[in-house]
């Protein structure tokens, strides 16, 4: 195994990082995931406008409360002076990374020239990061990028000059355009181009949906570390399965049922105290949905899921079901193979989810 990445001081103990996810990667989840595998996760963004700063949203988001080291809070803006004063606020409530939000495609961030809109201004993107490191220089600043804005300006190479010269200490890259959302597949080329070109840790990102996949990435774009999103909603185990397939070449078992009837209990609980009762519950709704998706049985189970309203019918709900689903069988059981998210799925069309119609590496930079 290639050595452990380290960001700043902090060195992280495998080199599996959760994504951050809008309305995902709260504290329970973040939580949860390094409990189960993951060697850092990175919070959901918190905007850089210092007048929301009061919210009860803002605040829940700044709370790292027994939250395992190193704790990453990710900002998101378009003002170098605001997005300073966010980095200083977060470090002053626990902060211990940095890490700025070029990556994001949905429109209302976009909109306002945020998330990676910004790829589309580089002047701004360097006034930003040097911003950034100069107001927190205690801390390590890291960047999450994407490709570039669409597939005729892939900049990313530029990025990260700009964000090197700016003393960032690591980038994350989402192999896809902002124009590309979440649809194709990810661009390993790209990511691996930039690699070669990096003095910083390189955190690849972008279809990482399966213990096989991650040894390709890495293998494939020399990557320092893997960042999981979406594979890891209702599956924050893969990073052990995707650690140990790492370590041995084999796969984990599913899991047992009643261990995965625990995580989910324990995992809403802990909505529950985060969130209170009522918004608690209807958090969890989505969190119980990606856990049973795709599981015998599952589907009804999910529709009424959705209608209840109150703590005690929904733990009620969910303790019926795993229970029943232990009697079934001991493990977790998909209602077919393409339903599996793991070894049940074949790791042979990895080698063709690279982009086949990129540049040469030297043109990458637009």
């Amino acid at each position: 195994m290639p050595p452990l990445m380290r960001i700043g001081h902090h060195l992280l103990k495998n080199r599996l990082v959760v994504a951050p996810m809008a309305g995902v990667t709260d504290r329970p989840f973040r939580q949860l995931c390094k409990k189960l595998g993951a060697g850092m996760a990175v919070s959901e963004m918190v905007t850089s406008n210092s007048l929301l700063y009061g919210s009860a949203k803002t605040a829940r988001r700044a709370n790292h409360e027994g939250e395992v080291d190193p704790i990453s809070v990710q900002i998101a803006g378009a003002d170098p002076a605001m997005m300073a004063e966010a980095a200083r606020h977060n470090v002053d409530r626990g902060a211990q990374i940095i890490d700025i939000n070029m990556g994001c495609p949905a429109k209302k961030v976009c909109n306002v020239m945020a998330g990676s809109a910004l790829l589309q201004d580089e002047a701004l993107v360097g006034r930003i990061l040097d911003a950034v490191v100069a107001a927190v220089p205690e801390v390590p600043v890291t960047l999450k990028i994407r490709t570039g804005w669409d597939r005729e300006h892939r900049n990313a190479l530029n990025i990260l000059k700009i964000a090197e010269n700016a003393g960032v200490q690591a980038l994350a890259m989402h192999g896809r355009t902002r124009a590309c959302g979440y649809t194709g597949d990810a661009e390993y080329d790209t990511i691996r181009a930039v690699k070669a070109a990096a003095r910083i840790p390189i955190i690849a990102n972008g279809d990482i949906t399966t213990p096989e996949k991650a040894p390709f990435v890495f293998e494939y774009t020399g990557a320092d570390a893997v960042m999981i999103g979406r594979a890891a909603q209702g599956r924050p185990w893969i990073f052990r399965e995707i650690e140990h397939f790492l370590n041995t070449g084999e796969h984990l078992p599913q899991p047992e049922v009643t261990e995965i009837h625990a995580v989910l209990l324990e995992h809403i609980h802990d909505l529950y105290a985060f969130y209170g009762d009522v918004t608690g519950v209807r958090v969890a709704r989505k969190h119980i949905s990606w856990y049973t998706r795709g599981l015998i049985g599952s589907s009804a189970f999910r529709h009424t899921m959705n209608q209840l309203d109150s703590v005690g019918e929904q733990l009620a709900m969910v303790n019926d079901y795993f229970s029943q689903a232990a009697r079934a069988d001991h493990r977790l059981r998909y209602e077919t193979s393409s339903d599996a998210p793991t070894e049940f799925r074949s790791a042979s069309s990895h080698k063709n989810q690279t982009t086949q119609d990129l540049p040469p590496a030297s043109q990458l930079a637009a």
